[in-house]
């Protein structure tokens, strides 16, 4: 499929509504885990929910946000959830957990994972930053900070505490913090900050974000409703960059804490930034992943001490679903 078919495709489910689904006793239930409280980085999913292009696919699928006291692999493992958003190394590291853990399309090509730096530091990109000081939660600290130490020469000393706050930061322009550039400009710009986001994709680091996760056994078990999912959600990306307004509100229905002007930064951050339409996905093949880009990935991992040597990566992905959705040809 090409873009503009799926593009086609899902404005003629917001054209027709319902008048194209399935019935409803022919849906299949299934229920999708977020990683944080609805936002417009879940476009594709609340799209292809408001647009009904779910059900098209035979799909009755619940949303279930996310939030720091979500844990969406338990979920995920323990069968209260089919599929979850994840990224790289958390598949990687539940295939050395031993975990039955597979990543079946990866729609963010970069990882939004930034550090935000004052102008007038000379902080112009990743590599300027060795021996200053970093703000980083203990997340970052344990999946990005040993590729910084491995391929920039960052040291442990560089650390400094992080308290999900900008304050710190904003005292002291000599310091950077980890940001999501998705986010960085619209909050700085309410305090007034004259910073910028260094972002951690352009330098090198490769993980895919906003991955689709299921389990081998809804692989083995049920290969049509993983397709489905997988088909539905690359039609929802396209969609919700065509008209995010359906998805929007479903999105603000769930959280409604979330602004309208949020979420227009993030959209309009996510088409610069290219974090959904670069490298294998650039010519709008949403959540294409590949095995050159994991085996890079992995490597970059063992290099920097995180997984070990001759773990069996290919383990934590499986190319045929997404490649399936965009296999050659007009149809």
């Amino acid at each position: 499929m090409k873009l503009w078919t799926l593009t086609r495709v899902a404005l003629a489910g917001a054209l027709l509504g319902g008048a194209l689904s399935a019935e409803a006793d022919d849906l299949t239930p299934v229920t999708v885990s977020t990683t944080w409280y609805a936002q417009a980085e879940h476009g594709g999913l609340y799209a292809a929910k408001a647009m009904g292009l779910y059900e098209q696919h035979g799909l009755d699928v619940t949303i279930k946000m996310g939030g720091p006291q979500v844990n969406n692999m338990q979920l995920l493992l323990g069968g209260a959830t089919d599929f979850s958003m994840s990224y790289s190394l958390q598949a990687l590291n539940a295939v050395q957990q031993g975990l039955p853990l597979v990543t079946v399309a990866a729609f963010f090509q970069k990882d939004p994972q930034s550090l935000m730096v004052h102008e007038g530091q000379g902080y112009d990109e990743i590599a300027d930053l060795k021996g200053a000081g970093i703000r980083i939660p203990t997340a970052g600290r344990v999946a990005y900070w040993p590729w910084l130490k491995a391929e920039y020469g960052f040291t442990d000393d560089q650390l400094r505490p992080y308290d999900y706050t900008i304050g710190p930061f904003i005292a002291d322009p000599s310091i950077a913090q980890q940001g999501y550039i998705t986010n960085d400009g619209y909050f700085l710009a309410k305090e007034d900050v004259d910073a910028k986001s260094l972002l951690l994709a352009d330098a090198g680091w490769g993980a895919y974000s906003a991955t689709l996760v299921t389990t081998r056994n809804m692989i083995d078990e049920q290969p049509e409703v993983v397709q489905a999912m997988v088909d539905a959600t690359a039609e929802g990306w396209a969609a919700y960059f065509e008209n995010p307004a359906p998805a929007n509100e479903l999105i603000k229905q769930d959280n409604p804490e979330m602004q309208d002007d949020l979420i227009a930064y993030s959209i309009r951050e996510m088409k610069e930034q290219g974090i959904l339409l670069s490298d294998a996905a650039e010519d709008g093949a949403y959540g294409m992943m590949t095995d050159d880009r994991w085996q890079a990935f992995y490597q970059d991992m063992v290099e920097a001490g995180t997984l070990p040597e001759g773990l069996d990566y290919r383990k934590a992905y499986d190319l045929r679903f997404i490649q399936e959705t965009w296999k050659s040809g007009d149809s």
